[in-house]
């Protein structure tokens, strides 16, 4: 194989992760070309009506996978937190990177936590996950929705349409946007638990052995560990865009540690649920905790989250 390509998107974030991969491979096989294959998604041209309205998180990777089933390219670089569980034929997860800070992040020009924001302090997020658990936490807080790039969303903090703004940890500091603004104030998982897969790359790739093998380099094993458990969780409770879902596991030695949440966009009711197990074990952790909050009654508040957010957040 003479040639290797890249589906990426053009955002400045993607961009970057798929530069980092691209540096990786040509380290790896420096007889080997190694290019981009730049194109828009759908989710990169909406963006004026929010994700869970207009069909979740495939939103950012389907123009990539079909470049991949056409034979444009090879492989596709991702967030993994925008990776659905399940690929189409002929298409497959072959690589998860070694993770990042998983937090996600306060962003503010005035105050430097959630804790300092003042009554009716308006915060801009489109995440369910992120907006349940902040409406719990301070429900005088005014959640207002926000798309666009990183770089796009900080402008908008910086013009002032909000007091705060709450991103990922990792796609900052990968960015090195962290000292763009006066507070960058990652938040403790306690507080609010991640998306499935964050912090963590996942590399696409056309379902073939050969590419298979040469990726094979870039798997990080206990992220491996981690994100399965994770996306088992999301894929038990069907859980997509459309609802607020988080889940965050994390090795500790030989022992793995996982928690989910689920619950009402305003914050009024939440499930949570944690469990310990062994590291070799990793493969039954995210079925086993997602059997635990599904007897909580999570299918049915995540049904009920589902039309509040399309009937009241999202009109």
């Amino acid at each position: 194989m003479r040639e290797l390509i890249i589906a990426t998107r053009g955002s400045k974030l993607a961009l970057w992760q798929s530069e980092y991969i691209k540096a990786k491979l040509e380290e790896k096989y420096p007889d080997i070309s190694v290019k981009l294959n730049i194109m828009k998604t759908k989710g990169d041209k909406i963006l004026d009506t929010p994700l869970a309205k207009i069909g979740g998180k495939g939103l950012f990777t389907k123009e990539l996978e079909d470049a991949m089933l056409r034979g444009e390219a090879h492989i596709a670089v991702h967030s993994l937190k925008d990776v659905p569980v399940v690929f189409p034929n002929g298409l497959k997860l072959g690589a998860i990177t070694k993770r990042e800070d998983v937090r996600d992040a306060m962003l503010s020009q005035k105050y430097d936590s959630i804790e300092a924001l003042p009554k009716g302090a308006v915060v801009g997020t489109t995440s369910l996950r992120r907006r349940m658990q902040l409406l719990s936490a301070r429900p005088d807080l005014m959640i207002k929705n926000l798309r666009g790039n990183i770089n796009t969303r900080i402008e908008k903090l910086k013009n002032g349409e909000f007091d705060a703004i709450i991103l990922a940890t990792a796609g900052v500091k990968r960015l090195g946007l962290q000292n763009e603004i006066r507070y960058f104030s990652p938040i403790n998982t306690e507080f609010m638990i991640p998306a499935m897969g964050q912090a963590a790359l996942g590399i696409e790739i056309a379902d073939k052995p050969q590419i298979q093998a040469m990726i094979e380099f870039l798997n990080d094993e206990n992220a491996i560990i981690e994100t399965s458990a994770e996306r088992d969780f999301v894929k038990l409770l069907e859980g997509g865009c459309q609802v607020p879902i988080g889940v965050n596991a994390k090795l500790d030695g030989d022992t793995l540690k996982i928690e989910g949440v689920v619950g009402l966009p305003d914050g009024r009711e939440l499930l949570y649920v944690k469990l310990e197990t062994k590291r070799d074990e990793y493969k039954t952790a995210g079925s086993k905790l997602a059997d635990m909050i599904i007897r909580k009654g999570a299918k049915g508040v995540l049904q009920r989250a589902e039309k509040m957010a399309l009937d009241t957040i999202f009109t």
